[in-house]
């Protein structure tokens, strides 16, 4: 009996021991597996960020990726949607493949068709395992909002999604990013990230009548609503061939080079949210790109940021200008104590000379700025304009009449004289600009 007992004790202990060791050797698997879904997410947030989704995806004040930013189009308004996890008013329950479907191709749930302010025709190209990646990020990395979306307010026929079909067998390549021969791994990755993930062509490109990407004139300048993104080829008078590597990637970076430009607008988005956060790499790759596209002209006679100005101090500007003068008397009382009398700049506050935004060959930018203020997130530092159109404090708040006349002021003084605007201009860039 004792030995009966003792083998069925040896028995159990031997089992036990071995279920022991399976599941420690389980356990200390899974550390392993939350450290690779670890890693992907972070990999897909790095994805997300490059691909700049916070800044149309949130409403200002509103919570990240939760929608209801509006987007002024041509053809009406077209609300961001919401795109955290949540179930009921979000993409919780999207599939893999109708979250890649989403992305890529413009097809929403349910078969929707979205409209190419998601910018799906840049995405359509982006790789399997960035896109893997993203869908992990977006399924546990953000938090979910139950948030409804708002509906679009977009003119008959344009209202008609299944228009869309059309659209996207003119202008949507489906096919997946590949390296083109000959090209060198740091340029594919710029072509990649300024193409695709970054979707620089979607501002910086004019677009046609059917509002598709302008054959042969990719990245050469177009207007996105009130604003104007430039020329970005490396074309010597329009484009950025004057600008060194260190001023792209000052600018990249922070959203200022130094007597070439700041970012404001839809650009200093991209800087405070996207761009920033690049890796040193990834910020080389697109300066690499940059320099490697074809060069496109325009009609501009002189680079934007060549022009000097007449500026002068104040106290002999007083003699040389008429006191009735309206541009230079609110030049005086809003803009010279940061900006400096002779437009100098100083510290934070930019040069209104060698300034992209005062020597281009419209005003869009530098009325749009004026307008709107400047806020910019460049890492621990913000820097900050106060706005001056109907967003601003009463105390600030300028008439169409006053931008016009301050405008054209810095124009004569500072940058491009042989442009000047009405208070016309002014009503129409303020109509354009987002609410």
């Amino acid at each position: 009996m004792m030995r009966k007992i003792s083998n069925s004790c040896a028995t159990t202990v031997a089992v036990c021991l071995v279920a022991c060791s399976a599941l420690t050797a389980l356990v200390s698997l899974l550390p392993k597996a939350h450290a690779a879904d670890g890693t992907l997410v972070e990999k897909g947030r790095y994805i997300a960020t490059a691909a700049d989704c916070l800044a149309c995806h949130t409403a200002p004040g509103g919570k990240p990726f939760a929608g209801g930013y509006p987007i002024i189009t041509p053809v009406g308004t077209i609300y961001s949607t919401n795109i955290t996890p949540a179930p009921k008013t979000g993409i919780g329950d999207y599939t893999k493949a109708e979250f890649f479907n989403a992305v890529r191709l413009g097809i929403g749930h349910n078969g929707k068709r979205l409209y190419p302010a998601m910018p799906y025709t840049s995405y359509a190209a982006v790789t399997d395992d960035d896109m893997e990646a993203l869908y992990a990020f977006f399924r546990s990395g953000v938090a979910p909002v139950e948030q409804e979306n708002r509906p679009d307010n977009v003119r008959f026929p344009f209202s008609i999604r299944s228009g869309m079909v059309l659209w996207n067998w003119l202008y949507l390549d489906t096919r997946t990013f590949q390296p083109r021969p000959g090209e060198t791994p740091q340029i594919a990755r710029g072509r990649y990230l300024v193409d695709h993930l970054e979707h620089c062509g979607t501002c910086h490109t004019p677009r046609t009548l059917f509002m598709g990407p302008a054959s042969g004139r990719s990245l050469s300048g177009a207007v996105v609503g009130a604003w104007y993104a430039p020329n970005i080829t490396p074309d010597k008078i329009a484009g950025i061939a004057e600008w060194t590597d260190s001023d792209l990637r000052n600018y990249l970076t922070s959203g200022h080079a130094l007597n070439k430009g700041q970012a404001a607008g839809p650009m200093a988005e991209v800087i405070t949210n996207s761009t920033r956060f690049l890796t040193s790499d990834d910020i080389d790759a697109i300066i690499a790109y940059l320099r490697d596209v074809p060069a496109i002209a325009s009609s501009e006679k002189r680079s934007r940021t060549s022009y000097e100005g007449a500026g002068r101090p104040e106290e002999v500007a007083r003699g040389q200008i008429n006191p009735e003068d309206r541009g230079w008397k609110i030049f005086s009382g809003s803009c010279a104590s940061c900006h400096q009398a002779q437009g100098q700049g100083v510290n934070a506050y930019p040069s209104l000379t060698h300034n992209s935004a005062t020597g281009a060959s419209n005003a869009r930018n530098l009325v749009a700025t004026i307008l709107t203020g400047v806020e910019r997130q460049t890492g621990e530092n913000a820097v900050f304009m106060p706005a001056f159109g109907s967003g601003a404090l009463w105390v600030n708040r300028l008439s169409d009449q006053d931008i016009a006349d301050v405008s054209n002021f810095i124009l004569k003084m500072f940058g491009n004289p042989s442009v000047q605007i009405d208070a016309g201009y002014v009503a129409k860039r303020r109509a354009e600009l987002t609410p």
